[in-house]
């Protein structure tokens, strides 16, 4: 079977750049910066993206063009013993696709509702701002818009990489930047909108005196931040790059990605902090900032709120939509890559159907649990082990089905994987491996000396450390 190919670097380029965009950049980013300081968790973040986040994704790219395969191919090219790196890739995307998609399913319901607003319709079932914890509770509703969200990504992986992926990444990135570019302008003429401003770039550490946070605190969640936004440690960048042609600059693109996705992060904070600012809504709103803050935030401004929504939500959701295509994609490869080694001729609509459907299945407590609230359609995970909330016990599973997924992923499989990944780059086949990939373009390594001391030193001490906060944080 030959090997499916990105029809241009620039289609590449939207793809990748759509998989590290996504709830990380639109969600994530504002509330971490809202909760940690902001100028302070700003400094950091970038600092981290440079000398961690740019250098794990050319290792990702760099291994998954050299094999020309998906993550768990990559590994076992090299060793059958490097098999188990290949399957937490796959099981963590598996894990956070079963979350994510009801995430994606919540904004897709957000952004029909400010839709049915523009027509004069009641879009919020009266709730208003409290409509979050509303339809939390509604378990047909959470349902019904979960396998929306699923059965949209599924359709366009099925497409495959040129007809699907790169397609839909080619447009819906773009029109992502251009809703992202018209909201920052709007937000931008409010009376108030300049203290939000301040809050991002104005240089404050004082938060690194205040000790509930502190310095590691700050530390902790940007790199964090950085290494889930980016999509690193679960295979969707090596997968990427295995449909990456020879010819292409790798060194240059593993730089635009990181750049794009964090002028994204930027972009989103510069919309969702001042609006916060002009409309009076607390920064460290934490979690509920997307959907409660902003939903206040649409509210108090009147009349033009709802096409303000509306277009915000279409932008999350498209945000959204890129990312969840790149996770679903990391399962599928993996199974049309056994399918090839065993020599037989995969069929990839079927695979991404079935895939879709057990991750749709497994993601059901996430979409019923009502985010561990109490009272919903299926007991929290420490209801089901028969734990006492707050007793022993209770903070090892945390209180919802979403937050147990995510340690797993998130917290185990994804870190220890990137940690592997450039242990063994740096150390066991040495950095050559990716500086040969690299100038098959023709191109010249830049930089060679920095990556490796990256490869050996920076990313393996990172990469333990966030290991080591999630822990903590899921445990204590």
């Amino acid at each position: 079977m030959k090997k499916e190919q990105w029809g241009t670097n620039f289609g590449f380029l939207m793809a990748a750049i759509g998989s590290a965009v996504g709830l990380g950049n639109l969600w994530g980013f504002p509330y971490k910066m809202g909760k940690s300081g902001g100028f302070a968790f700003l400094v950091i973040y970038l600092v981290l993206v440079v000398l961690v986040g740019s250098v794990v994704m050319l290792g990702e790219l760099g291994l998954g063009r050299k094999t020309g395969k998906g993550v768990m191919g990559t590994y076992l090219e090299f060793s059958k013993k490097h098999a188990w790196m290949g399957y937490m890739g796959v099981v963590s995307g598996f894990l956070i696709l079963s979350f994510y998609c009801v995430l994606g399913g919540v904004v897709t319901r957000y952004m029909i509702g400010y839709a049915a607003q523009l027509v004069g319709a009641e879009g919020f079932a009266g709730q208003g701002a409290d409509f979050f914890g509303y339809f939390l509770y509604s378990p047909l509703s959470m349902v019904l818009f979960y396998a929306i969200f699923m059965a949209l990504t599924l359709t366009i992986v099925m497409g495959g990489v040129q007809k699907g992926i790169e397609k839909f990444s080619s447009i819906a990135m773009p029109a992502l930047v251009a809703i992202l570019v018209f909201i920052i302008i709007y937000v931008a003429c409010q009376p108030g909108a300049v203290e939000g401003y301040k809050f991002m770039f104005k240089p404050d550490f004082s938060v690194f005196s205040n000790p509930e946070i502190g310095f590691f605190g700050v530390f902790k969640s940007a790199a964090g931040q950085m290494f889930f936004s980016l999509s690193l440690g679960m295979g969707c960048m090596m997968t990427y790059g295995s449909y990456l042609s020879k010819k292409e600059n790798l060194q240059k693109n593993a730089l635009i990605i990181p750049l794009a996705d964090t002028t994204i992060a930027l972009l989103a904070g510069c919309a969702i902090m001042p609006a916060c600012a002009a409309f009076g809504v607390d920064f460290s709103r934490g979690p509920g900032l997307l959907f409660v803050s902003m939903q206040t935030v649409f509210e108090n401004m009147g009349g033009f709120g709802a096409i303000i929504g509306f277009l915000f939500y279409f932008l999350v959701f498209i945000a959204a939509l890129t990312s969840s295509i790149s996770i679903l994609e990391v399962c599928t490869a993996f199974q049309i890559d056994k399918d090839v080694i065993k020599g037989k001729e995969p069929n990839r609509k079927k695979i991404s159907f079935i895939y879709a459907i057990a991750i749709f299945i497994f993601g059901l407590p996430v979409a019923l649990d009502a985010l561990g609230s109490g009272g919903a359609a299926i007991m929290a995970p420490f209801e089901l082990l028969g734990l006492e909330a707050g007793g022993p016990g209770y903070a090892m599973w945390n209180d919802c089905w979403l937050d147990v997924y995510d340690l797993i992923a998130e917290g185990i499989l994804m870190p220890i994987g990137a940690l592997v990944m450039s242990v063994l780059i740096g150390w066991f086949w040495k950095t050559d491996i990716i500086k040969n990939e690299c100038e098959l373009s023709g191109k010249p390594f830049v930089g060679y000396k920095f990556y490796d001391f990256c490869f050996k030193f920076v990313v393996p001490v990172v990469m333990a450390f966030i290991f080591y906060a999630q822990l903590v944080d899921f445990f204590s």
